[in-house]
């Protein structure tokens, strides 16, 4: 199966959005079938977003899985691709630059994004200081 970072988004946020103090069971994203949200969920398990990971199979087929939270890293990652419009500018950014989109390759670049609007604010923050003075 094809990992779908679209996919992998929109579980990040409805882990936290759902998460309260136990398990998501047959956690739904619209769009998606269970088999290719379960298999998402694993692989954000594996990479260290999500804590916990379960499934049960039946007659070679998933029956049902089960997700916990997202992890401290997750949060950070969610962090950065949450707006829309930052999402859609990595995505540009990563595209234009002929990049694979990969979970490295989203943080090395929306860290990016982050810590630039950062330093303009510091900046900008900065220069109000001396200018009063």
């Amino acid at each position: 199966m094809k990992r779908d970072m679209e996919l992998v988004r929109l579980i990040l946020l409805k882990i936290e959005e759902e998460y309260r103090s136990t398990a998501i069971y047959d956690l739904k994203i619209d769009g998606y079938d269970m088999e290719t949200t379960a298999y998402h969920c694993k692989i954000l398990h594996e990479a260290g977003l999500i804590s916990d990971y379960g499934s049960q199979y039946a007659d070679g087929q998933i029956w049902n899985f089960g997700v916990g939270s997202l992890t401290w890293e997750g949060n950070d990652f969610l962090d950065k691709i949450r707006d829309n419009s930052q999402w859609k500018k990595v995505k540009d950014t990563i595209t234009q630059k002929g990049l694979p989109l990969i979970i490295e390759t989203i943080k090395t670049i929306s860290t990016a994004f982050v810590t630039a609007a950062a330093e303009g604010v510091a900046n900008s923050i900065l220069k109000n200081i001396n200018m009063s003075q």
